[in-house]
């Protein structure tokens, strides 16, 4: 299983692989799934891990008192998504540096995380594809099919690490990709979220019309 730190490392290396851009919104959607699922799995624990004192750290660091999570804080203090993104690695390393070694553990421990990425603990193919669809803003920052989708890949990311079977809607879910595009009669390599959104006014009108396909899309299999 790949440790927080070698992945973060991996996407600074290569987000296109993870989270298609370098986007500090989508790095934060990825590892909120990501880390998510690892809990639900119970091979983390939500009271510490690299990340403990991350939030408040950036907010001292601004000097805010922002209600924001610290990758909205990022984007406030740089000025736009991209650069928030590339500054995020440098914080981040600054950060870990000064955390005491206790806080620190060796690299063959498993993944934890506090509740500074602020997700629930239950089947994100049921329940929270439910309520995100009551309420998106609570669990994705703002109504966004880009923040969904790289949940999603964080949370699948995370479950193929540590060699867990996809359950039934998983397996029901690999099949929205193909049947999005043959919906829509396009074979471009583009994932579901961004064909949507290429239909679609903008970020919050694909998320709603997302839930309406995915419905669609249940009925027929």
């Amino acid at each position: 299983m790949k440790e927080l730190f070698t992945l973060i490392q991996k996407i600074k290396e290569n987000p296109v692989i993870y989270i298609d851009k370098p986007s500090i919104t989508c790095l934060r959607s990825f590892l909120s799934g990501y880390i998510d699922s690892l809990i639900t799995l119970g091979f983390t624990d939500i009271n510490s891990c690299g990340m403990e004192g991350f939030q408040e750290w950036v907010q001292e660091r601004a000097k805010t008192n922002m209600t924001q999570s610290w990758a909205g804080i990022l984007v406030f203090s740089c000025g736009s998504d991209r650069n928030a993104f590339y500054s995020f690695f440098e914080l981040f390393e600054k950060f870990i540096k000064q955390k005491n070694d206790s806080e620190i553990q060796g690299s063959e421990d498993v993944l934890r995380l506090r509740q500074d990425l602020m997700f629930p603990r239950f089947d994100i193919y049921n329940e929270i594809l439910s309520n995100i669809k009551k309420r998106p803003g609570m669990f994705l920052g703002r109504s966004s099919i880009t923040r969904l989708d790289m949940l999603l890949r964080g949370y699948s990311l995370a479950r193929r690490e540590v060699g867990v079977p996809p359950t039934e809607p998983e397996r029901e879910f690999e099949g929205f990709q193909s049947w999005v595009e043959e919906k829509y009669g396009i074979n471009s390599g583009q994932s579901w979220a961004k064909i949507i959104l290429f239909y679609s006014v903008d970020e919050h009108e694909a998320l709603q019309k997302f839930f309406e396909l995915f419905e669609e899309y249940l009925n027929e299999i």
